[in-house]
């Protein structure tokens, strides 16, 4: 098995335990990893701080902070194809999912290559006597969190931004595919940032990610993860106030008017919570059903689930296996409790009979008060209902904690954009979920989080306002 390291410092380093990382489509081991420890976090933050300290990323002419990126983006579009193979052996996903993860991630600093020499401030008339400015200036130290979904772009997409502002950078990687990110990062270390700049540690979220997470030398906090976790990470936070981008967890809705168009539906559907096993923060996870087009919709959204192709990700399967078998038993458990609850089991909800972490494509019918309709699965499964009245439908979709995204169909503009402005999420999708892209901003509220990912605006989540008021002489 291949061996990967650390990287703190300016070093790729091993550490004094490792990790072996599994193949989800077989369950069988695949490489190792050094299991950062306490020391090796201290080292990383230690390398961070005084690179942030320096003013090596913050001091320079920002136009060369543009060059760096863009450097860095063509190393990583050169790795693509061999991190994909990587990314879709320790995660499980589709190796042409794999590969665009990469493409995306190079978008991430090639956008905001373009973004780093236009942090601009203002200036504020305070009459005759006085020059009043402000500055957006870095906070340091960020340490993000990464999740195991989509390692590679959902680092690129907190590192880039966090770059591009003059924040040097200390990522813990998820312990369950922490490998395709090592290359990741192999590629931003050909581009010649500063020593210190940018540092990766796998290790247990509950002691690496909890010490980095209070650490003194902290100025920032990023997390993509679950909701619990994000909860206690966000009281260690208090506990030096330190400002945090959260983006947790969602139970996203999809309202299908009457108008809807199928072909345009169905499509979405597929993308929407059956791409990357379900495993998406913003799957469309319910789909809200106006009642005369009930029974049409849900028997063309049964005979999607069933025709979709299960296999290795190598293969570019419809369906891959969910990421560990933890995984697959919860998301099992979840549908069986479904059924205890009298929801009505459509399609799948099951384990194929296979090797691997595998659940097959899954569509329950369900109320609103289950806890299949209202809590996160975070796997290939479907919740449908009917609604009758706009206002209905409307109120079963803002009708859980989350608020991620939302989405609407139909083709009458005056009443899918009127549904739209009603919808409560960070974004909202009218006929194509997940539209948009790395230019659009992305994140929560309620319990999905706070801050916002993607865009012009996430470059805000990394700098801090500074004034500067100049009381002129009299002479």
């Amino acid at each position: 098995m291949q061996h990967y390291q650390n990287y703190i410092d300016g070093q790729w380093r091993d550490a004094a335990n490792q990790l072996t990382v599994l193949n989800p489509g077989t369950g069988q081991p695949y490489a190792t990893i050094a299991q950062a420890g306490i020391d090796d976090a201290d080292l990383a933050m230690a390398a961070a701080r005084r690179c942030a300290d320096s003013g090596a990323l913050s001091d320079v002419r920002p136009a060369r902070r543009t060059t760096w990126m863009l450097k860095a983006a063509d190393a990583i579009r050169a790795i693509a194809d061999e991190g994909a193979l990587v990314a879709c052996r320790e995660n499980g996903k589709s190796l042409n999912d794999a590969r665009d993860e990469f493409i995306e991630a190079a978008r991430y600093f090639e956008y905001y290559a373009g973004m780093a020499d236009k942090i601009e401030g203002i200036s504020v008339p305070l009459g005759k006597d006085y020059v009043d400015f402000t500055q957006y200036v870095p906070f340091g130290v960020s340490v993000q969190i990464v999740p195991w979904n989509f390692p590679v772009s959902i680092c690129a997409r907190s590192l880039a931004p966090a770059l591009a502002a003059g924040n040097a950078v200390v990522i813990k990687s998820p312990e369950l595919s922490p490998l395709a990110m090592t290359l990741l990062i192999k590629a931003v270390e050909q581009a010649g940032f500063p020593q210190g700049a940018v540092n990766l540690l796998c290790g247990q979220g509950s002691t690496v990610g909890s010490h980095l997470v209070r650490h003194q030398s902290t100025n920032q906090i990023v997390f993509i993860g679950s909701v619990p976790t994000g909860q206690r990470i966000l009281k260690d936070a208090a506990e030096r106030a330190t400002p945090a981008v959260m983006e947790l967890g969602g139970k996203s809705a999809a309202i299908v008017l009457k108008d809807a168009n199928l072909e345009t539906l169905l499509a979405s559907v597929k993308a929407g919570i059956f791409f990357n096993a379900g495993q998406v923060c913003s799957a469309m996870s319910r789909l809200l059903i106006q009642r005369d087009r009930y029974d049409e919709v849900k028997a063309a959204v049964v005979a999607l689930a069933e025709s979709l192709s299960i296999g290795l990700g190598e293969d570019n399967p419809d369906l891959t296996p969910v990421v560990s078998r933890q995984q697959q038993e919860g998301i099992l458990a979840m549908i069986d409790q479904a059924g205890t609850e009298g929801a009505k089991i459509l399609t799948g909800g099951v384990a194929p009979d296979r090797a691997g972490y595998f659940v097959a494509p899954t569509v329950i019918e369900a109320s609103a008060d289950m806890t299949i309709a209202r809590e996160e699965v975070f796997g290939p499964v479907l919740v449908i209902m009917p609604f009758d009245s706009e206002d209905e439908a409307v109120a079963l979709a803002n009708g859980t904690d989350f608020g991620l995204v939302a989405g609407v169909f139909g083709e009458g503009l005056n009443q899918t954009l009127r549904v739209a402005n009603r919808l409560r999420g960070g974004q909202v999708y009218i006929n194509e979920w997940f539209a948009g892209g790395v230019e659009t901003p992305f994140g929560g509220v309620g319990l999905s989080g706070f801050g916002r990912e993607k865009g012009q605006e996430a470059l805000y989540s990394y700098v801090q306002t500074r004034n500067i008021g100049i009381r002129l002489g009299q002479g």
